[in-house]
């Protein structure tokens, strides 16, 4: 016989939108079974009852011919040759009627009994298991959707442990009653064979010794043929019994396996983070808007395909597009008070996904996942393997590197000079300039300096001082002043607008050179990844002639302002151009006087150079400014000296001439230089 169709019992705890496709076609099967067999069984059963009816029938005509000779007619009543031919009709069709009794006897047990028990028990069982596995998942999907609202900041362990006791009990016993119905799908096919091939046999072995009382040479004939029919039944038979003792060893296995994944968030020392994926799937919660301030939570099932997300709802067909994750950015976020929540941005900053899920360890692996398939690593021929080198040059990346001092001292014992030929690449590797190589580490990084990964801004503090000190009105709950400086008020020449997500900041010694960028990148890099820090604050940073500005995307307020005077080195990495930094010196800030200087980090959207050379342009304009400012008003300072002017008929005031010009320029050079070298 052809093979059988079977439900994949191991891909029960995956629970993919495949898997339930298959078991919907399985299930349409099943019902399919039963219609055809409720036919069936009441073909059979007409059959049975037409044949008790043959038998009762004969063994009433056998008795009423043997009452004949009792029966007193008015005419005729002494025919004893009457009376002795219906006698051995009437014992003839007596034992007929007992042949067709016996014939009733084997049509129940070898025809009815088989059909009845399938439809009475088999069949009932696959609805039962259905009804039992429909409520198990949708006690999971309750259990899942109580677990997604768990407050983070309002955590309470009773509450929470409840919560994820319903969680394991609810996936449980989804899995195990999936398992089960799973198990009794597959054994039905075969069981379908059987139900309608042990009926037959019965009925032809019951009519074959029916007419075996009457003719023998029937006999041999059907019975090679149902000889065969029987073989094949036992074989089907004994298949079954096999595959019904490998499915439940299967299921034991799968028990046993399966048990630390039952819990929402299992502990990473038993169910450790794969960060060389570069693909995966499985249910997250997305967020959809629904209003200016309100949003929905959705389960769906999301997987990978190539450079894609997709994703697939219950019932669906096929997976939809979400976004295109090629040089995408991923990161972890705090979002309406959900945990495990991360956001994918496309690389042009145009398309944002905020998914949460289910685990630590889930929520880990994705965000690895999406960073693999970002860097393009699934295009190669061993995925995983290149991914692992990745992740393992990431890891050696973070082990702190040697000391500049120490490198000074090998020197000074004649040490070859290394020279290092770039900075910090994009996948961590430690590497940096020559120039570095021949400064002291105290030159360029403050020693025992903190790491910021806030945003906190030492001039946002001397801004809002001086603001308040010259009353320049209230400050808003959102931490902005009332009242801008008089500088902003006025409509610049450039206003350019830049996505970035801000790493973090340090104060720093040296701003001779972009190499202090450099290290400050490598520095605050290898620390987010020891300390596994992956959630950024994403910001747009607003380019004008008189400073930077960092806005809130969604409220529009201003977190930092760095005025353009203070920014004195503006670099990108040298080989991730996603990565960028600038130096801010200011005024003040230490007890001793001297000027603050740090240096922040921040990773965009493909346009590092474009945000550089837009600050350069500004600086270049402020520039340009101050120069005509400082022209006009020499020009003033000139023009208002008390020399004669000469009038007109009309009483206007007469240009000077060329030669005045120069003697008023040459007097005010004259004079500023005596001041200057007073």
């Amino acid at each position: 016989m052809p093979g059988i169709d079977k439900l994949p019992i191991e891909e029960t705890f995956e629970d993919s939108p495949q898997t339930r496709s298959l078991l919907g076609v399985f299930e349409e099967d099943a019902a399919a079974i039963s219609s055809y067999s409720q036919q069936l069984f009441q073909a059979m059963h007409r059959i049975y009852d037409a044949q008790n009816e043959l038998s009762a029938a004969t063994h009433l005509t056998s008795k009423l011919l043997k009452e004949y000779e009792k029966q007193r007619f008015p005419l005729c009543s002494d025919d004893e040759v009457m009376s002795s031919t219906l006698q051995q009709f009437a014992k003839v069709i007596d034992e007929l009627s007992s042949c067709h009794a016996v014939l009733s006897t084997q049509l129940a047990d070898a025809m009815m009994f088989p059909i009845t028990q399938f439809k009475e028990r088999d069949l009932k069982e696959i609805l039962t298991l259905k009804e039992v596995f429909q409520i198990a998942s949708n006690d999971h999907d309750i259990a899942i959707n109580r677990y997604s609202r768990l407050s983070k900041k309002r955590e309470n362990e009773k509450v929470k442990g409840e919560v994820m006791e319903d969680v394991y009990t609810s996936k449980k016993k989804q899995h195990q009653t999936m398992m089960h119905y799973f198990t009794a799908l597959n054994t039905l096919q075969y069981k379908k064979k059987i139900s309608l091939l042990e009926p037959l046999l019965g009925y032809m072995q019951a009519q074959i010794s029916f007419f075996k009382l009457g003719s023998e040479n029937l006999t041999q004939q059907w019975e090679d043929f149902l000889s065969d029919i029987g073989t094949s039944v036992q074989n089907v038979r004994r298949e079954m019994d096999g595959e019904v003792d490998v499915m439940q060893q299967t299921i034991q296995d799968l028990e046993q396996a399966s048990d630390l994944l039952y819990m929402p968030d299992p502990d990473p020392t038993q169910v450790p983070v794969n960060r060389n994926l570069t693909r995966k799937a499985g249910y997250l919660n997305t967020r959809n808007k629904t209003g200016l301030v309100s949003s929905s939570w959705d389960r769906q099932y999301f997987f990978t395909q190539g450079g894609n997300l997709m994703s697939q709802a219950r019932g669906d067909v096929a997976g939809g597009l979400v976004m295109d994750i090629d040089n995408c950015s991923v990161m972890a976020v705090d979002c309406e008070d959900r945990r495990f929540c991360f956001q994918i941005t496309s690389f042009d900053g145009k398309k944002v996904a905020i998914l949460q899920a289910e685990s630590r360890k889930d929520c880990e692996e994705w965000i690895a996942t999406i960073n693999n398939i970002s860097k393009r690593i699934y295009l190669s021929e061993n995925p995983e393997e290149i991914a692992a080198r990745v992740n393992q040059s990431a890891l050696e990346a973070v082990t702190p590197s040697p000391s500049f001092q120490q490198r000074h001292e090998s020197m000074r014992h004649g040490r070859p000079r290394a020279a290092r030929t770039s900075s910090v690449s994009s996948g961590g590797s430690e590497t940096a300039s020559p120039a570095i190589s021949v400064l002291s580490l105290d030159t360029l990084v403050a020693s025992d300096t903190p790491i910021q990964f806030d945003i906190i801004s030492p001039v946002s503090e001397d801004y809002a001082g001086q603001a308040k000190s010259a009353g320049q009105g209230r400050t808003n709950p959102f931490g902005e002043s009332g009242d801008m400086p008089a500088e902003e008020n006025e409509d610049s020449i450039l206003h350019q607008l830049f996505i970035v997500r801000f790493l973090g900041s340090m104060e720093v010694k040296n701003t001779d050179s972009s190499d202090v960028i450099y290290e400050t990148m490598r520095q605050i890099l290898a620390a987010r990844a020891i300390h596994n820090i992956f959630r950024m604050t994403e910001s747009h940073l607003l380019v004008t002639c008189e400073c930077l500005k960092l806005i809130d995307p969604q409220t529009q307020v201003t977190r930092l302002r760095f005025p353009l005077s203070s920014v004195v080195v503006c670099a990108t990495h040298q080989e991730n151009k996603r990565l960028l930094g600038f130096i801010l010196q200011t005024a003040e800030g230490q007890g001793d006087g001297r000027p603050v200087t740090v240096c922040y980090i921040f990773e965009s959207n493909n346009d590092g150079e474009k945000i550089c050379d837009s600050v350069g342009l500004a600086k270049q304009i402020a520039f340009h400014s101050e120069m005509d400012l400082e022209e006009q008003s020499r020009l003033i300072a000139a023009s208002s000296r008390p020399n004669p002017p000469a009038a007109g008929a009309d009483g206007q005031f007469l240009v000077l001439s060329h030669s005045q010009s120069e003697d008023s320029d040459a007097g005010v050079e004259g004079r500023e230089k005596r001041e200057s070298e007073a």
